[in-house]
């Protein structure tokens, strides 16, 4: 059984910082990547960052890129999304999610690479 809990969220104003925590707990043994989802409200959920859990390769959306930089400490079991120069679209409920698939960094850009979810920490951006 693998459980994932996000922490961290909360109320932060335009071009302020947060930073999620996600632990992994249970089976870490075949654990390829690690990444971070949102939905925003009335929205789609969508991809974030990800990171492979061994080597460390990230791949971003494009939104994203460059504000939220996305590590894992193998060591806590835990991975973090950094969060800089929120803006007010950035509001959502950040999903954190793990895929026991091999493969390249970017196929964890899609729903269906990823086996095991989080509940979801909401960060919310005032103007």
């Amino acid at each position: 059984q693998v459980q994932l809990v996000e922490s961290g969220g909360g109320l932060v104003q335009t071009g302020g910082s947060l930073r999620l925590s996600c632990v992994v707990s249970g089976r870490t043994f075949g654990l390829y990547a690690m990444g971070w989802f949102r939905q925003a409200p009335g929205k789609e959920r969508e991809f974030v960052a990800a990171i492979t859990w061994n080597g460390g390769s990230t791949y971003y959306a494009d939104f994203v890129k460059g504000r939220f930089p996305i590590s894992r400490d193998k060591a806590k079991n835990t991975v973090y999304l950094q969060m800089n120069s929120l803006k007010p679209e950035d509001t959502a409920v950040y999903y954190c999610a793990a895929s026991y698939r091999y493969g390249s960094v970017s196929i964890y850009r899609t729903e269906d690479a990823m086996d095991y979810w989080g509940k979801g920490t909401l960060v919310t951006v005032s103007s």
